[in-house]
């Protein structure tokens, strides 16, 4: 004990030594990344060896080939037949007036799996209080099951709320299945929803954790949000399930998102991904299944794909999304997000669009619900004013909403965020729907922001504090780790 005492800091510098080279040569991050730990284990020996081992691990070989092996349950044969159209260029132009996207369509359905839907009715809730309403409503009327899969649960009068109605579900004889991130739902656990379990509904959780807010997985975290209702109707965006996403939380002020509600096929790869992340987290899986996938009568002509990535992902599917729609740009790029910490590809092309004529206009928050986040996300987003974007920061509460619309034709909606995490770490979901009706749609809603929002000018930028600046430099320093 003397020995380990008095050797303590030559001990501590071995294994500060030893985890580096890890970092470097076993693990194999981008070198953005490992310069990024690298720096903080210098600086913070005994604090950096902890945060690695929650933040920094990555998920093992063995739990990304268990993710991986999840199957495409109930879509393979729609997913070849279209495939082979494509290979055959058969495939017709949708309703997009001013982009064509069918470099895209091909992309998300050769190479990422992605069905490809033309019969949905889609609804955009820019509100949480509508949608939840809708939701509940929704619940209520379900007669087969009701699949639900959230990031953050809360355990407040909006989580009791959503609650009840699948207890009421399960009452009447809908089975229910819930699947909550472990990280992000803290405030509930089985005991919350005993009831809901007494009447035969499931309740799992993403990653579980061993002991209270740790686990050395916690920094990959399920941050979709699906519902899947009797197989027909679908719902998915950013709204998570908690008082704050009714604006309701004074610190956040209301709650500016966007969600979807989807009726028609484009609710089959919905079902997909919730079984898909089910039986990831479960030892029997649910198989196939004919009440999950049942005959649409949709009348609605929305042409939709959904799309998924994570850390078991190879493409980085959302990113590669997000890079492919700013590339189909040739007039007006607008982007909504509450935390704009790109890679270097997204920002480049966005500073290639703006070079190229094409006007960008940015979003983001006036307020940090993450500190270190908001720095950062202010310092890149300022950093495209000097190419001619136009930046604005939301002012009547927080803007959690992420989207992305392209010439007035294409359109991204979902809870990937314009980040780091988004593209590595976190399991994410986003659709992508190409209408130019809808299109116009959303356009409206964030030109119905820009009202709420103020400008960020080069002036106002250039002059900003000292202490604002020193932020931005620490948060930009370790931004590939946020």
């Amino acid at each position: 004990m003397t020995f380990i005492m008095e050797h303590s800091g030559a001990l501590f510098l071995l294994v500060n030594t030893i985890l580096s080279l890890i970092i470097v040569f076993r693990e194999r991050k981008d070198t953005v990344t490992t310069w990024a730990w690298l720096l903080i284990l210098t600086f913070l020996p005994v604090v950096g060896f902890v945060m690695y081992i929650f933040f920094g691990k990555g998920i093992s070989k063995e739990r990304i080939f268990e993710l991986k092996v999840q199957t495409k349950v109930g879509m393979n044969v729609e997913l070849e037949q279209q495939q082979q159209a494509l290979a055959r260029r058969l495939f017709p132009k949708p309703n997009t007036d001013q982009v064509d996207p069918r470099q895209l369509i091909y992309m998300l359905t050769m190479f990422e799996n992605s069905l490809y839907t033309t019969n949905n009715e889609v609804q955009l809730f820019t509100d949480g209080r509508k949608k939840f309403d809708a939701l509940i409503a929704d619940i209520h009327a379900a007669k087969e099951h009701v699949h639900m899969e959230y990031y953050i649960y809360r355990g407040d009068a909006l989580g009791i709320e959503v609650r009840d109605a699948l207890v009421a579900a399960a009452k009447r004889g809908v089975k229910v299945r819930l699947l909550l991130d472990a990280w992000g739902s803290t405030q509930v656990n089985h005991r919350f929803f005993a009831d809901l379990i007494r009447e035969g509904g499931e309740v799992e959780f993403f990653f579980p954790l061993f002991v209270p807010y740790l686990n050395p997985r916690m920094n990959y975290r399920n941050h979709r949000k699906i519902v899947v209702i009797d197989g027909e109707i679908g719902y998915t965006g950013g709204f998570n399930v908690g008082d704050e996403y009714l604006g309701l939380v004074k610190k956040f002020g209301y709650w500016r998102d966007n969600h979807l509600r989807v009726h028609g096929d484009a609710v089959y790869s919905m079902q997909n991904r919730f079984l898909m992340d089910w039986n990831s987290q479960r030892k029997s899986d649910v198989l196939y299944d004919r009440s999950y996938f049942p005959e649409i009568a949709a009348s609605g002509n929305k042409a939709l794909q959904i799309v998924s990535s994570g850390p078991d992902s190879e493409h980085e599917q959302i990113k590669m999304t997000y890079l492919k729609m700013i590339n189909l740009a040739k007039k007006e790029i607008l982007i909504q997000t509450p935390y704009y910490i790109p890679d270097a590809s997204i920002h480049e092309a966005l500073k290639l669009a703006l070079l190229s004529g094409v006007k960008v206009r940015i979003q983001i928050p006036n307020k940090p619900d993450h500190i270190l986040v908001y720095w950062a996300t202010y310092s890149f987003a300022a950093e495209l004013l000097e190419y001619g974007a136009i930046i604005e920061t939301y002012e009547n509460g927080f803007i959690h909403a992420k989207t992305m619309v392209v010439d007035s034709g294409l359109v991204s909606v979902g809870s990937a965020n314009i980040d780091v995490r988004s593209f590595k770490l976190d399991f994410e979901v986003n659709t992508v729907i190409y209408d130019s009706l809808f299109a116009e749609k959303i356009r409206a809603a964030f030109f119905a922001d820009s009202e709420n929002s103020e400008l960020l000018t080069e002036e106002r930028y250039r002059y900003r504090g000292v202490i604002i600046k020193f932020k931005e430099g620490i948060a930009r320093l370790i931004s590939p780790l946020l």
